[in-house]
């Protein structure tokens, strides 16, 4: 009996050893990229998790490169996985997109988003989805319809302030951006179905990446009912106009065209609501909590926008909505947008899985694997970019810089993907921010009330809510 309680254990030890030894060999003759397993179970997701939670979350890929070089390989979310900051690499990924390829998302995200949305869909019907939001947001449409709505509802928004009063930016923001995307997708203008909504879509975000635990108290199955909430109403615009009660927004179009289930436009409306609100609502914020911290920009910016209105004045113009001409004169706002989508991006890393087995360079990444191209890691690395972590608009008026600032096609610039999946409300994203930007910066001076720090998990936000104190410009 002696003798089992020592053979037993060494067994055990033997097992493992063998075990651990016969994976290595496997991913040796792989060749997968180096790196780490980190601890036994979780692996490296805990120092993921603290990194991307934290205002800077390239923390935890940036050590690893250090270590292993800018294509390394981590146990993250239970699985290995191949993680690059190596733009050339991952515009190789994005670019491979349904070939090499396909979006991987946790159950959560998947089950949230749903199945028919152009974020999650696969093949032929990504590109059908993709396809009709392209068409939708293409520049005559921007032009069209898109330019006086849009700032119709901030106009609407900004009536509800008054001088000295305090407000949570970050709550605002999401607000007008549901209220855009609202309006545009949906044909809704009521304020109090717009609140229901923002609110709606404030629980359906947090649960997009939490544990996929269908019980009382648990975020995913908040979300869940939240989702229900959300398709019982889009489901409700669709009954509305076929029986020609309003135009419906997109879904009215989607109903009359008829390529798209009741299911397909909900969930594909679920998808534009989802991406629409965090590009645009998280970057009109991350822009004013940098310009709050940057005087001289925040002064550069006001004296483009007050030009736009002198010039109206001189001319003998009215001071009325901004026309598409104003909007790209606007040349140092887009850089202010590009520099808070380098430094405060939302989508600061994408989520694939390998087809098959993919040799690149040196490596092999065998079939099933999780791919994460980390753009942050792209967008704040000081080789690509001198003072990474500051936040500098003036860096892409340098000429050196040009070729970077090509968001569709640089390797080195990401903040909307790439290939196949790159964003197709990349244009309409910057419209709205550039146009909030406007009127927010001609219309008040403001101050910061409290301490905040940005965060990106569960989704990118300022942890305090941005509270400033506005002062009115009369």
């Amino acid at each position: 009996m002696v003798l089992w309680s020592y053979v037993i254990p060494v067994l055990v030890v033997v097992i493992y050893v063998v075990k651990s030894v016969t994976l290595k060999r496997n991913m040796a003759s792989k060749r997968l990229p180096p790196g780490g397993r980190g601890w036994p179970v979780v692996g490296d997701s805990i120092s993921w998790y603290n990194s991307v939670a934290s205002s800077h979350p390239t923390t935890f890929v940036q050590q690893q490169v250090l270590r292993y070089g800018k294509i390394f390989s981590c146990n993250i979310f239970g699985r290995r996985a191949v993680v690059s900051s190596d733009p050339i690499f991952n515009r190789y990924v994005m670019h491979n997109e349904g070939k090499l390829f396909k979006s991987s998302y946790p159950k959560s995200f998947r089950d949230l988003v749903g199945a028919n949305g152009v974020i999650t869909a696969q093949g032929d019907q990504h590109r059908k989805l993709h396809m009709i939001a392209s068409n939708m947001m293409r520049t005559d449409s921007l032009k069209s319809r898109f330019l006086i709505d849009i700032q119709l509802v901030i106009h609407q928004t900004f009536t509800n302030f008054h001088h000295n009063q305090t407000i949570l930016l970050q709550n605002v923001c999401r607000k007008l951006a549901i209220n855009l995307m609202v309006n545009q997708l949906l044909g809704v203008l009521s304020e109090s179905e717009v609140g229901e909504m923002a609110e709606l879509f404030s629980t359906f975000v947090d649960g997009c990446l939490s544990l996929p635990i269908s019980l009382p108290g648990f975020a995913y199955h908040t979300a869940m009912n939240a989702r229900k909430n959300i398709i019982k109403k889009i489901k409700k615009i669709i009954m509305e106009t076929r029986h020609g009660d309003g135009d419906g927004g997109l879904v009215g179009r989607l109903v009359e065209e008829g390529s798209l289930s009741d299911d397909a436009i909900a969930d594909f409306i679920i998808n534009l609501l989802f991406a629409g609100n965090e590009t645009t609502a998280k970057t009109m914020l991350f822009a004013i909590y940098f310009l709050t911290s940057s005087p001289e920009a925040a002064n550069q910016l006001l004296e483009e926008h007050q030009n736009i209105r002198f010039k109206r004045i001189d001319s003998g113009g009215k001071i009325d909505m901004i026309t598409w001409e104003e909007y790209k004169s606007m040349s140092f706002t887009q850089n202010v947008i590009d520099e808070t989508l380098r430094l405060g991006g939302i989508a600061i890393w994408l989520m694939r899985e390998a087809k098959e087995d993919v040799k690149y360079q040196d490596y092999v990444i065998p079939k099933g694997s999780f791919v994460v191209p980390f753009l942050s890691a792209v967008h704040q690395d000081e080789n690509v970019h001198e003072g990474a972590t500051t936040f500098n608009p003036w860096r892409w008026m340098d000429s050196e810089n040009q070729d970077k600032k090509n968001w569709r096609n640089s390797p080195f610039y990401s903040p909307f993907g790439g290939g196949a999946r790159l964003c197709p409300g990349a244009e309409l994203a910057r419209l709205q921010i550039a146009l909030f930007l406007h009127y927010f910066v001609i219309s008040y001076r403001w101050s910061q009330v409290k301490e905040d720090r940005m965060s990106f998990f569960p989704s990118a936000r300022l942890v305090n809510g941005f509270p400033i104190q506005l002062t009115k410009i009369t």
